[in-house]
């Protein structure tokens, strides 16, 4: 998906242009967080708020904190969001606030670790959930089927893994995870913490 510094400006245009199912994903990784009564929600991979202000459509009154890599593209989430989030500058390799948290979300930002970084980061969202918490997971994946893969990817920053794969990682993690929709090579998991 483009590269690495993403303009906060251009990227719904962006992601409209590359990912045709962009809507349908953040519509169906909302829909996989619904059914809780949060308090606290951790987003990963925040970018310019558009998942947030759709779980926080479905959750109003849920406290958002969120992290990025990019001061820029938090910038943008904080003037859409419109409210007073906790955004801070992170990647996903760094440690996670604390919480602890009721939901945990992300969409198109788990894809750029690789196989042992996403092996790493399941369990630590984990640790930041409350018993019973969710973690929802939407992203690009590797696709069965090669035809199915339409996602343009950049082989050194995209680094998708299959949905079985990643199934079994949030398993070993100590999630109960279901594939809850899936669109060629795009995929939302809902993981409930055991």
């Amino acid at each position: 998906m483009g590269q690495f510094h993403f303009d906060p400006g251009r990227y719904l245009e962006l992601m409209h242009a590359e990912l045709p199912g962009y809507e349908e994903l953040q519509d169906q990784v909302a829909r996989a967080a619904a059914g809780l009564e949060p308090e606290d929600v951790l987003e990963l991979g925040t970018g310019t708020g558009e998942t947030a202000l759709r779980v926080l459509r479905v959750y109003p009154e849920a406290r958002l904190t969120g992290i990025d890599a990019s001061p820029h593209m938090l910038a943008a989430a904080r003037a859409e969001l419109g409210q007073e989030p906790m955004l801070i500058v992170a990647r996903l390799e760094d440690p996670l606030p604390p919480g602890p948290y009721d939901l945990v979300f992300s969409a198109l930002a788990v894809h750029h670790l690789d196989a042992e970084g996403k092996r790493d980061l399941f369990p630590r969202v984990a640790r930041v959930l409350r018993p019973g918490g969710r973690f929802v997971l939407g992203d690009v994946v590797v696709p069965a089927d090669p035809t199915d893969a339409v996602t343009p990817l950049t082989p050194e920053f995209d680094l998708p893994d299959t949905a079985a794969d990643q199934l079994a990682w949030l398993e070993e993690a100590g999630f109960a995870a279901g594939l809850a929709w899936s669109l060629r090579d795009l995929a939302v998991f809902a993981a409930e913490l055991r």
